[in-house]
């Protein structure tokens, strides 16, 4: 299995403004040609550390999650990542090893590796290799439910859940879920989605669920509002709630990306929140 990982660096002076990064109210795409050593950011509590930010909540963007790609060189790391009360996450590695301690118990990710990091839990990461190396953190604000048990942290990987085919579609597209789709105490999934070449979405999804989609391999064409969009290995998109969307592989790989979206709760009416998501 292929997991992208954004190399950094700038371009040269000699090369041409192209690129397929836009922003629109119904959805964003941020290219892999964009994930630059200039648009970085440094993490509190981190050292040896850089990220890119792809989504945060903001008006007009993603309103329920984060999302970043972390970069940590050796012997770099945090001993207390997450500093919000009440934030949920998950970490999937894309390149090299970390090291995580969660909740007293030691745990090596290598590529492929995911851990969910319930609200509440005390967990750090470090990189105790040689090289560097690079994780998504999805990062959720989790919304409890009476009489509903808060979901507990866990570690597994890609290679260690069997992809779930969609009906009717004799494995043309499938999805690897690291939960249980039906249990409520999570309000958030974040799965990885595959496509065999020419395996396809035959129709507008139009949910009230907002996106993160990062392609780890692969290439496609996303029919996103109405526009035809390009995607490949590195590419990020950010589709709100209700954006009309479907797909197809364009091989001749695999198409497969890590997918976020908000799941299991009423729409909020009244009270903090209200009207900013599901």
């Amino acid at each position: 299995m292929s997991y992208y990982t954004p190399p950094g660096g700038l371009p040269a002076q000699t090369e041409l403004l192209s690129d397929r990064a836009i922003v629109t109210e119904a959805y964003t795409v941020i290219p892999k040609g964009v994930l630059r050593d200039i648009v970085t950011s440094n993490l509190p509590g981190f050292t040896g550390t850089r990220a890119w930010i792809l989504a945060r909540p903001i008006a007009g963007f993603a309103t329920t999650f984060a999302q970043l790609i972390v970069e940590v060189g050796p012997g770099g790391g945090a001993e207390r990542p997450e500093a919000e009360a009440g934030v949920e996450g998950v970490v999937f590695v894309t390149s090299g090893s970390v090291t995580l301690d969660l909740d007293g118990e030691r745990h090596e990710l290598g590529p492929g590796g995911y851990a969910y990091l319930a609200a509440g839990a005390h967990w750090s990461i470090a990189n105790e290799g040689d090289e560097p190396t690079s994780f998504h953190w999805i990062r959720k604000a989790y919304e409890p439910v009476d009489g509903v048990p808060a979901p507990s942290s866990f570690v597994t990987s890609d290679a260690d859940v069997a992809p779930q085919p969609m009906p009717d579609t004799d494995g043309a597209w499938a999805t690897t879920r690291f939960v249980d789709p039906d249990d409520l105490a999570h309000d958030m999934h974040v799965n990885i989605v595959t496509f065999r070449p020419g395996g396809k979405i035959p129709f507008a999804e139009t949910h009230v669920m907002e996106h993160g989609l990062f392609v780890l391999e692969g290439t496609g064409v996303y029919r996103l509002n109405g526009d035809w969009v390009e995607v490949e290995a590195g590419d990020f998109m950010w589709l709100r709630a209700f954006c009309p969307q479907a797909c197809y592989a364009g091989g001749p790989g695999p198409f497969r990306y890590l997918l976020y979206k908000d799941v299991n709760r009423q729409v909020r009416l009244t009270g903090p929140g209200a009207g900013a998501g599901a």
